[in-house]
Parts: C-alpha cells; structure tokens; sequence
C-alpha cells in the first residue's frame, strides 16, 4: 500500500475536509455531500457544481471570503495544494529573513495567470498579509477576479497581459519590485493532451470514463504550444530582463522529467541559485521551482528594503 504524505505543516486543510465546518459555514455545501465506501463523508469530484460548491465553502471557512464564483467551463483549482505552494514560498521567504516568515502589505507577490479564481492571492492574502498583483491574458478571467475584490474588499492589483508571449515584460512597471513571484503554469501541449491526461487520472482513480476536463478550465490555462516546459523555459529567459525587481522567481512544474532540461536553461541564464521544493497531498507529489539573480549577502537586504 502506497503511504499517504503530508501537506505543508501550516496549511490549515493538513488533516482534511472537515465537511462539518464547512456546512455549518455554506449549507448549500450539504447537498453535494455524500458517503463513501469506508462511510467518510466525501463529495463526487466529477460534478463541477460540487467542487465549486465546495471552494466556496473551504475560501469561506478559513479564508474569510464572502463571496467567490467563476464562470462556467474556468479553472476550478483545488485549494490544499494551491495552499502548499503558497505556504512553502513563505518559507523560502524565510530563508532570506532569519527564517522569519516576512509578513503584511509590505511584501509583494505576482501570480503569473491568476485565472478567474484568484486563488493564490486570495490565500496569501489572508494567510500572510501580503499584497499581490494577479496577471493574466484572458480579458474574463481579469474581470471575474475584479468582481471577487470588490465583492470583498479586497486591495489586489489586477493587470491585463495584452501580449500573449510576453510573460513579465509589459506587466512589471518600471518602478516595481516584487519579493516573489508564483505560477502554475498550462503543463499540456494541446488539447487533445490535455483531455488525455483527464482521462488517465480518472482512470487511475477507479472512475468512470469522462471527457471533461479536470476541475474544468479554458485553454490557456490548460494548454500552450510546447507545454509545460516550453513555457517555464520562456519564463526562465524573460526572468533575466527584471533580475534586479524580484527577489524569486517561480513556477509549479508537474513533470519531474522536465527539471534536468530546466537546470540546463538556468544555467544558461546565470542565475544565482535555484531551488527545487517538493510537495505532497495524499499519495500525488508536486513541486515548483524557484530561481534568483540576486547575491546570497543581499537577500536579506532585499527581504526588508522593498517600500519600506
């Protein structure tokens, strides 16, 4: 039998869904409630309308969001793994502080595609206090995100890329600097991969055949020319034209057998470091990368010295 790992110790969904809470927090939660064969209460994560039912309830429950939706057919993320990547980030943070997690408005984050969802800053937000600029190309995602700020009150800059290939530039001002920035980028090729994949996961879980994609999504959040690594390895090259306006850079890679074609273009790109930080929930492990240009000695520096 295959050993469950863990959730970053921090993240506040480390020991599950607690559907009790979560119904007392959104009733409506209940009808999408059913049992499992070991008698766990559990939802059908097939149905779209469910696990959209049930971020509400979980950005509700611990993140005191009010209000969030997304149009029909967007990205529906699942919240303890997008929790992790945010919670580790705050760690690698850390490691530039005195292992002090940096704290509040002061430290600024960028979401390369933040997606309709908004859900990164949403968690880092609340989680950290830190203040973040979402970007992404698709004018509805943009607008969704917008409607969920206001309909929270919530301080989150939202920018439009207005050129597709372009990652960075056009969206980092000239007079911005960022601690971090994070991204989960489109890991297929094409659609046709991209549905492909759906079906295996179902496959392997034991389910039944279905065409939908996984937790929905439009194509540029699923799909590029090239995948996954042909996008990372573009954000790697167009990271070296704002190497002194962030401390890390980073993206989510889902294919393990990308990361020795990755180190080559950081090589390439003469970073300073790199790192590889893994991540589990249940038995799926995932990992993002994380690169800098700027010196060990000034890191701390650059911690503490942005708008302060």
């Amino acid at each position: 039998m295959a050993t469950e790992t863990k959730l970053h110790p921090r993240n506040q969904h480390k020991d599950g869904y607690d559907f009790g809470r979560l119904v007392a927090q959104l009733p409506e939660l209940e009808a999408f409630t059913t049992r499992n064969p070991a008698g766990r209460t559990t939802i059908n994560f097939q149905d779209d309308r469910a696990v959209r039912t049930l971020n509400r309830a979980l950005l509700k429950t611990y993140y005191g969001i009010g209000f969030w939706d997304i149009p029909d057919n967007y990205l529906c993320p699942p919240i303890p793994g997008r929790a992790d990547y945010v919670h580790y980030l705050a760690d690698l943070l850390a490691s530039s502080n005195n292992q002090e997690i940096p704290r509040g408005r002061d430290i600024k984050a960028l979401d390369i595609g933040t997606g309709a969802n908004l859900v990164y800053p949403l968690i880092g937000q609340s989680e950290y206090g830190w203040h973040f600029t979402g970007v992404d190309i698709d004018p509805v995602a943009i607008k969704s995100a917008r409607h969920i700020c206001e309909a929270n009150k919530l301080k989150i800059t939202l920018r439009q890329q207005k050129i597709p290939k372009n990652i960075f530039r056009g969206v980092i001002e000239p007079g911005d600097a960022f601690h971090v920035t994070l991204c989960n980028p489109p890991f297929h090729s094409s659609i046709e991969q991209a549905r492909k994949g759906t079906e295996r996961k179902w496959r392997n879980l034991g389910k039944e055949d279905t065409s939908k994609l996984n937790f929905g999504g439009q194509n540029a959040e699923l799909w590029c020319p090239g995948g996954e690594i042909k996008f990372i390895a573009s954000m790697i090259e167009q990271s070296v034209a704002f190497a002194d306006q962030c401390l890390w850079f980073s993206s989510l890679v889902s294919k393990k057998d990308n990361l020795q074609t990755l180190y080559r273009i950081l090589g390439k790109a003469k970073v300073k470091e790199y790192k590889v930080v893994e991540m589990a929930q249940g038995q799926k492990t995932s990992r993002f990368i994380a690169w800098t240009f700027i010196k060990e000695s000034q890191r701390p520096i650059y911690v503490n010295g942005i708008n302060r």
